[in-house]
């Protein structure tokens, strides 16, 4: 049974990066519901309906899901239906209604009155109602929801379509309807409309640029103030937008290490009233230099997992404001930095706790499934939103748009129309946010890209180095990738037929395995050889948990830890890693031993943390597919220096096989050599021949 939701469920302010929670209503909870299965009911029908509605919704969650208290599958059209109240403290000010995000058509009546449609499911949308309440304090809202099964042609991400898209055999149920929050807020007349916070380009200022409207906008005057800092006043007197630079004393800069957050207050006096909206943001530069990617100035490699935003009983909305905490929890503790937010614009709530916790966020709109001219032009329409709702937070450090092709039917080189629909997402999406590179097609076939990024999946180590070895190594500019029944030929050089531009390089999805054990035999070797490729900046595993039939997660769908065969991700995804010079052959028998029972092998040492370590490498037997917690026999082999971001020389392993002890784990570890503390650990599970 899914777990009982709050009452009303998710009662947080939605939206922490315009916070006007001083002035605001939930409308979460139950709402009456009525299916259209043809789509063929009028607002006028519904509306005689009177009190007789058949059924009750549990909003924000979709219709698709238990939560919902509906669950109904491939419902095209569907009507919702509640009364607000709005607070007698209200009266004389401007009230809007806003709704976090509806997939994917919605038409909205307050009274009887149309006060607007909204296109577009992942993004957010508000109607000011104040004239359709005309004075009333109480008032039936009607929602009508188009969601066409086709989702061909509109972005769905990762949602079913029927007729299927091409990657239809990893995609999920479904999210139809309203699935994120509802809510009323109050405000004057002339109000704060946008707010938008970038840091400065010394680090040592925040840039607010911030939009006034309403009547009086002209003659309205700010007060911007940051935490800690004297408040700023500057008068409007302009119809864009207004630039106030707030200096920051002892400026401390954000970072996954101190995610220190800033506070900033816009108070807005006009002579309709005061308006006061709050927000945060970090002070925090990522940039590309040649073909590093940096963080503060410093060398950032992304140790990125795949999360796609899905739950149990509720799919793509949250159950409640701590899945998100929870989440992010459990990519730290696997040894992620980064969450690559899968196809899916995500509730803002998450972006806010990754802020405040300090795990990096590569985000990305919801794909569409074929090319078409209206197609592309729904997928573009996401972006705007996209940087207005989402670019405050210094989690973001990487935009991603289009992903393998999805949405351009496989055929960018030859076809200028793809090609010319990717160049104008990512010069669209690069004007309104020049401080985050930009990755145009994610996995191959780049059109115009800051970050040269590839996708490759093997069942095997010995498989997957196959591949990496030549495009990392040798400079191939192509690997094989298995579409459509085979190994089709995917290059990394841009889709002109040019060379890929000196810019950082990442692998942004990779992984193996059938079973939980084989994809943590998978994870500790795979990830082993990427850490050996020092031009590499970065990658991303695929993927933090199980998502329904898909079951490639390190946690499964309810987020309990699966079987890893004791390879925890932790130690695959370390500042320090031992990269070990063995092929294995397969889990529990990573290296055959002949009858001398010796095993012999060099390991080297991938440090990434930001000074030279002097390590002493050391190893221990324990019993098969066992931890190397409370083993206390440790053999030295020998010590070096590592430098950041250097692959070490290396250092010979020659341990003879406990006696009677048919197959054994040989634990190896970095250890610093001035406090002996444990930096780094892998693991070799040997047998005999």
């Amino acid at each position: 049974m899914p777990p009982v939701p709050s009452d009303p469920p998710r009662p947080e302010y939605p939206r922490p990066h315009f916070d006007r929670s001083h002035a605001w209503l939930s409308l979460n909870g139950s709402w009456d519901f009525a299916a259209d299965p043809h789509g063929t009911a009028t607002h006028d029908e519904v509306a005689r309906a009177g009190h007789d509605w058949p059924d009750t919704i549990t909003v924000p969650f979709a219709w698709e899901t238990e939560a919902s208290g509906i669950g109904v599958n491939w419902l095209e059209c569907g009507w919702y239906r509640r009364t607000l109240t709005v607070p007698a403290d209200w009266s004389g000010q401007r009230v809007v209604l806003h709704f976090g995000a509806v997939h994917h058509l919605a038409a909205v009546w307050v009274a009887g009155v149309a006060v607007g449609e909204h296109e577009g499911g992942y993004t957010p949308f508000e109607f000011d109602i104040t004239d359709a309440l005309a004075g009333r304090t109480e008032a039936a809202v009607l929602v009508r929801v188009l969601a066409p099964v086709d989702k061909r042609e509109i972005v769905h991400g990762k949602q079913r379509s029927i007729p299927r898209d091409d990657y239809d055999d990893c995609a999920f149920t479904p999210t139809s309807g309203i699935w994120q929050p509802v809510w009323l807020e109050v405000r004057p007349a002339t109000y704060v409309s946008a707010f938008a916070l970038t840091p400065g380009e010394s680090l040592d200022t925040i840039v607010a640029d911030i939009g006034v409207a309403g009547p009086h906008a002209a003659q309205a005057r700010l007060t911007v103030q940051a935490t800690g800092g004297a408040p700023v006043k500057t008068a409007v007197g302009t119809d864009g937008p207004v630039r106030v630079t707030l200096p920051v004393a002892a400026p401390r800069l954000w970072s996954p290490a101190e995610p220190h957050l800033y506070e900033v207050t816009v108070t807005l006096d006009s002579a309709d009233g005061t308006d006061q909206v709050r927000g945060s943001t970090g002070l925090r530069r990522i940039e590309t230099r040649g073909d590093q990617l940096l963080l503060n100035g410093e060398r950032l490699y992304v140790r990125g997992v795949l999360d796609q935003g899905y739950w149990p009983h509720t799919g793509l909305t949250a159950p409640d404001d701590q899945a998100f905490v929870t989440d992010l929890g459990l990519a730290r503790e696997s040894g992620f930095n980064l969450v690559r937010k899968h196809l899916k614009l995500e509730d803002p709530r998450f972006l806010h706790h990754a802020d405040r916790l300090g795990m990096l966020v590569w985000a990305e709109p919801a794909s569409t499934g074929t090319f078409t001219a209206a197609a592309a032009a729904r997928f573009e329409a996401q972006i705007a939103p996209m940087v207005e709702r989402d670019g405050n937070h210094p989690s973001i450090v990487i935009w991603g748009l289009y992903n393998e092709e999805w949405g351009l039917d496989w055929d960018v080189p030859g076809d200028e129309a793809k090609q010319d629909a990717v160049r104008r997402a990512y010069d669209l999406l690069k004007s309104l946010d020049a401080t985050r590179p930009v990755v145009d097609n994610s996995g191959w076939t780049h059109v115009a890209t800051d970050l040269v990024d590839w996708h490759i999946y093997d069942e095997t180590p010995a498989g997957w180095a196959a591949k990496v070895r030549p495009l990392l190594a040798d400079g191939e500019p192509g690997f094989p990738v298995g579409l459509g029944g085979g190994n089709i030929v995917r290059k990394l050089v841009m889709a002109n037929g040019g060379p890929a531009p000196a810019v950082p390089n990442l692998n942004s999805e990779y992984g193996g395995g059938k079973t939980s054990v084989e994809r943590g035999w998978n994870q500790r070797w795979q990830t082993q050889e990427l850490r050996r490729h020092d031009v590499l900046s970065g990658y991303v595993w695929t993927e933090l948990y199980d998502v329904e039939h898909e079951f490639a997660g390190i946690y499964a769908f309810d987020r309990a830890l699966k079987d890893s065969g004791v390879s925890p991700a932790a130690a695959a995804h370390a500042d320090t890693v031992l990269v070990v010079e063995v092929e294995p052959l397969a889990p529990g028998r990573d290296l055959v031993t002949d009858g001398d029972r010796k095993a012999a092998f060099d390991i080297r040492i991938s440090h990434h943390g930001p000074a030279p370590e002097r390590i002493v490498v050391a190893a221990v037997w324990g019993p098969a597919l066992g931890s190397a917690e409370g083993l206390a026999t440790v053999h030295e082999h020998g010590s070096l220096t590592v430098e950041p971001y250097r692959l070490s020389e290396p250092v010979h392993i020659s341990e003879s096989q406990p006696d009677g002890v048919a197959a054994a784990r040989l634990h190896l570890l970095a250890l610093s050599a001035s406090h002996g503390r444990v930096m780094g650990s892998t693991c070799v599970d040997v047998a005999v021949r």
